[in-house]
C-alpha cells in the first residue's frame, strides 16, 4: 500500500509563502496529476514529497508511516525529471540499471528488471546501445524505465514530457497511463499542460498561488469548476464570463437575454460558459463578431458581447466573417455561475 497522506504542509523561502497549509490524500496505486502555472508551488510541492526540499510546517506519509523526517533514498520513492539526466557514456541496459547495482542487487535480478522495464517502455531492442546515440524521445523512455526498475512504492514526475515534441508527447502520453497502471505504482506528476493533465490523470489537483483550488477528476474539473480561476485556466480556449444582473424569483439577465440562476446569491454573479457549448440561433446574446480563426473540424469565432471579449467554437461550414452579428445561444445546462467577490461557484 502505497497511500500518500500530505498534511498541513506550508513552504516559506524567506518572506515569500510557496505554499499555504496543503492538505492532500493520493490513494494507492492512484494517477494524480499537480497542474498550474508557473510560480503556483507545484514543483515544490513534488520536492517536498520527494525529501529534496523541507517544508516549513507539516507532515507527508507514505503507505501509512511518516516520511518528511527521512532521506529521499529511505523514502521508498523514484523520480522523473524534465532534463533526462540519462548517463551518455553508458549503455541503456547499464543506465537502467544503475539504481539497481547502487542496491548491490545480484545480477539476474539486475536483468530481469532491466528487461521487463524496458519491454514495457518498448526500448528492449536498445539495450546495447549508448544513451548518446539515442533520440530525445527514447532517452526520455529511458529515463521512466530506470525509475520504475527500482519497483517505488511511489513514482515522481516532474514536467517529463515538456522537452519533447508534439507527436513524441502524444505517444509517451498514452504509453506512460498503460505502464503505470500495469506496474501498480502510485503517481505524482507535476505539468503545466492542461492536456496532459486531463489524458494522464485519475484526479487533478489544481493549483493556484501556492493553494490546492480543486482536487476531482479531470471531468468534474473541467465540467463543474470549483473556482473561477480554474473555469478560466481549463480549456482552450477557456470559460467565457459575462456579468449577470439579478432580475425576481431566480432570473438573471446576461446582455440582454434572461436564464435561470442562483436563488440564493446574496449580491452580484457572474455568469460562465464553454465556448463549445454555444450555437448559433434566432435568439441569444448578441455578438459581434471580431475574428474567425478556421481550426480544421471547426471555427474558433472571437465576438464582443456587450462589451467583453466572448469565444465560441463553431460548426467550420458557418458562413461568418468579421463584423458579422450573431446570436449566440448558450446550452442551458452547461451554464455555470461565479460569485465575483469570494471567486466560487455558485449553486
Amino acid at each position: 500500500m502505497a497511500e500518500i497522506q500530505i498534511k498541513n504542509v506550508a513552504k516559506r523561502f524567506g518572506s515569500y509563502q510557496a505554499l499555504h497549509d496543503i492538505n492532500l490524500t493520493i490513494a494507492d496505486q492512484e494517477f494524480m496529476v499537480l497542474l498550474g502555472a508557473s510560480g503556483c508551488g507545484k514543483s515544490t510541492l513534488l520536492r517536498i514529497i520527494a525529501g529534496l526540499e523541507t517544508a516549513t510546517t507539516g507532515e507527508v506519509w507514505i503507505g501509512g508511516r511518516r516520511v518528511d523526517h527521512l532521506s529521499p533514498k529511505d523514502r521508498g520513492i523514484a523520480m522523473v525529471f524534465q532534463n533526462y539526466a540519462v548517463f551518455p557514456h553508458l549503455t541503456v541496459f547499464e543506465n537502467i540499471g544503475f539504481g539497481l547495482r547502487m542496491q548491490k542487487l545480484p545480477d539476474a535480478e539486475v536483468r530481469r528488471r532491466v528487461e521487463r522495464t524496458a519491454g514495457l517502455m518498448h526500448i528492449d531492442q536498445l539495450l546495447k546501445r549508448y544513451s548518446g546515440e539515442l533520440s530525445g524521445g527514447q532517452r526520455q523512455r529511458v529515463a521512466v524505465a530506470r525509475a520504475l526498475a527500482m519497483e517505488p512504492d511511489v513514482i515522481l514526475m516532474d514536467e517529463p514530457l515538456s522537452n519533447l515534441d508534439a507527436l513524441l508527447r502524444l505517444e509517451m502520453r498514452a504509453e506512460l497511463k498503460g505502464v503505470l497502471a500495469e506496474s501498480n505504482t502510485t503517481a505524482i506528476y507535476v505539468t503545466h499542460d492542461q492536456v496532459e493533465a486531463m489524458s494522464l490523470a485519475d484526479r487533478i489537483s489544481v493549483m493556484h498561488e501556492g493553494r490546492i483550488v480543486q482536487a476531482a477528476t479531470p471531468v468534474e474539473v473541467y465540467r463543474n469548476p470549483a473556482e473561477r480561476f480554474v473555469a478560466g485556466f481549463i480549456g482552450n480556449p477557456p470559460m467565457n464570463f459575462l456579468p449577470a444582473n439579478r432580475l425576481e424569483g431566480g432570473r438573471w439577465q446576461v446582455a440582454g437575454q434572461t436564464y435561470n440562476g442562483p436563488a440564493t446569491a446574496n449580491g452580484a454573479v457572474e455568469f460562465a460558459i464553454r465556448p463549445e457549448d454555444i450555437t448559433p440561433s434566432d435568439s441569444g446574446l448578441p455578438a459581434k463578431v471580431r475574428l474567425v480563426e478556421p481550426l480544421g473540424a471547426h471555427l474558433l469565432v472571437t465576438c464582443d458581447v456587450d462589451g467583453s471579449m466572448f469565444r465560441a467554437i463553431l460548426e467550420s461550414d458557418l458562413n461568418v466573417k468579421a463584423g458579422d452579428m450573431l446570436a449566440l445561444a448558450p446550452q442551458t445546462d452547461r451554464i455555470r455561475w461565479f460569485d465575483p467577490q469570494t471567486s466560487l461557484a455558485v449553486a
